[in-house]
């Protein structure tokens, strides 16, 4: 690369935060509301009908321009939606609720990114709200940070949730023990969609989240199927288990704390029991053009949600899976051809039997 290509791409980021917050706006005041109801509208009445001055619409309206998102009529003056015209509005309402998250939980957090590496914490979540700790404890306490980070992660599991479940075996009538499994969905998405006579599910998580599990198994008709057990993934495992799921939660740590994770279900599980990964994951080769998932998640995890962590490639989990004693009987990535539009997150799915 030259030192021109280099500073051009020094530039784009530079004009990052800017163009993502410019184009968030105009959607957040409803300038493109306006445009999609009610056509070619001059800056003089969109301004007047989002409550703002026309100065300022014309000066928000150059980027979705320039990008073709929106038309303008030099001659007459009036906007128009361009592309967006042509693209469903359910996908651009789901991009939508991501770009919420970001700018809610990622944009302040991570101007303290450099600190969060130095210390191992999550120093914007202490800087801003006081809290010490990660991220998903902050939730917790913090209603716009769980509106709109929890919003989007029920849109993200209820979505892939349905295809790793679709390729994963779950034997009839098994006991199966879900990692980490928060507050009961992915138990009650596990016995729905694995249902088998006999077939119990577990979830395993902190002591304080019973409550609210076992009031969600009765909620949706799985009590009898379905078990809370209390406890700390990184003391002990509960044994008992036929198969163990991690799904969201290995990339949250460094690679120490994985192998604990690992090295716990491992032991809790009998010769021949299965564990089956969901997680998030990195390409092969990290140069190419469509790894957006490479310029996200670094900052998020280190920056904004634990001070530590991040997906893996998928040699890199199978490698650490072989290493912890497990032979790896599938891995499957998810084809980008047939992910929802817009989305970047690449995810991918382990399935390993423990050796005798």
């Amino acid at each position: 690369m030259t030192a021109d290509l280099t500073f051009e791409r020094f530039r784009d980021y530079m004009v990052g935060p800017a163009r993502f917050m410019n184009l968030l706006s105009v959607f957040e005041l409803g300038l493109i509301d306006e445009l999609r109801e009610h056509g070619a509208l001059t800056a003089a009445q969109l301004g007047a009908a989002v409550g703002t001055r026309p100065d300022a619409v014309e000066q928000l309206l150059l980027l979705p321009v320039k990008e073709g998102f929106v038309a303008h009529d030099e001659a007459s003056g009036r906007y128009s939606l361009d592309s967006l015209a042509r693209v469903d509005q359910a996908d651009v309402q789901r991009l939508l609720t991501l770009m919420n998250m970001i700018k809610v939980v990622m944009l302040r957090q991570v101007f303290y990114l450099t600190e969060s590496v130095q210390t191992g914490t999550v120093v914007g979540l202490e800087k801003l709200y006081g809290y010490q700790g990660n991220l998903y404890g902050a939730v917790a306490e913090h209603k716009d940070l769980r509106e709109s980070w929890a919003t989007l992660m029920d849109n993200v599991t209820e979505y892939i949730d349905t295809w790793f479940f679709a390729n994963v075996d779950i034997p009839a009538g098994s006991r199966v023990l879900d990692v980490a499994g928060n507050t009961g969905l992915g138990a009650i998405l596990t016995y729905r969609r694995k249902e088998s006579p006999g077939l119990h599910v577990t979830t395993f998580d902190l002591p304080e989240k019973e409550s609210e599990c076992l009031e969600n198994f009765r909620a949706h008709g799985v009590a009898e199927h379905c078990s809370f057990i209390g406890g700390d993934v990184f003391e002990s495992v509960p044994t008992g288990f036929d198969v163990a799921l991690v799904k969201h939660f290995l990339d949250m740590f460094d690679k120490d704390q994985v192998f604990k994770i690992l090295r716990g279900v491992h032991g809790a599980l009998p010769a021949g029991g299965q564990v089956h990964i969901l997680v998030p994951v990195y390409p092969e080769d990290v140069k190419g053009d469509d790894n957006v998932d490479i310029d996200f998640f670094p900052a998020f995890f280190l920056g904004c949600t634990m001070g530590q962590g991040g997906p893996q490639k998928m040699s890199t989990y199978r490698a650490w899976l072989e290493e912890c004693g497990f032979e790896v009987t599938r891995t499957l990535t998810q084809d980008r051809a047939t992910m929802p539009p817009g989305t970047f997150v690449v995810h991918g799915i382990l399935s390993a039997t423990k050796t005798a």
